[in-house]
């Protein structure tokens, strides 16, 4: 599995105008709605609930929210970069201005995980996420997210 499998290049926002983690949720659970068929409140509700688990901000300024969806058929990921910083209620206590959604079928079982551990593996690169930080284009995000060599390692 590729992250051009799970990331819609439709989906790749470069400048997410949100305020709050719960408005930067709610902003790419309308963009995944769009493109999922999934209505728009269950994907909101679902990410709230994961986060009630505990924080996907996962430091560094970076967040993975996911969560398992029971009529998505297959997994499904959207990537934002925001305009300003947020909280996050991250590890590090870091304000969070990368985020990677995904979302899974509630069969996914370890492809969810599969995909959660490859999209990390991205992310915790430090040159990718200046990369991203500066890329102009939607498109230059997207070939900067497929394109990693780091993104096929087992």
């Amino acid at each position: 599995m590729e992250i051009e499998d799970i990331l819609n290049q439709n989906c790749v926002v470069t400048s997410l105008n949100a305020t709050s983690k719960k408005q930067a949720l709610h902003e790419l659970a309308r963009k995944a709605a769009e493109y999922t068929g999934i209505e728009e409140r269950a994907i909101f509700d679902v990410l709230l609930e994961r986060e009630r688990l505990g924080t996907t901000g996962v430091g560094s300024g970076i967040a993975i929210p996911h969560g398992k969806l029971p009529n998505l058929e297959k997994l499904f990921g959207c990537f934002a970069r925001l305009e300003n910083p947020i909280e996050f209620d991250s590890v590090d206590n870091e304000p969070v201005d990368l985020i990677f959604l995904l979302l899974a079928p509630e069969s996914a079982g370890a492809d969810h995980l599969k995909a959660l551990a490859r999209i990390s593996r991205i992310l915790r690169n430090s040159v990718n996420c200046d990369k991203l930080r500066t890329a102009q284009t939607s498109d230059n995000i997207y070939t900067l997210l497929t394109d990693d060599p780091q993104s096929r390692a087992a």
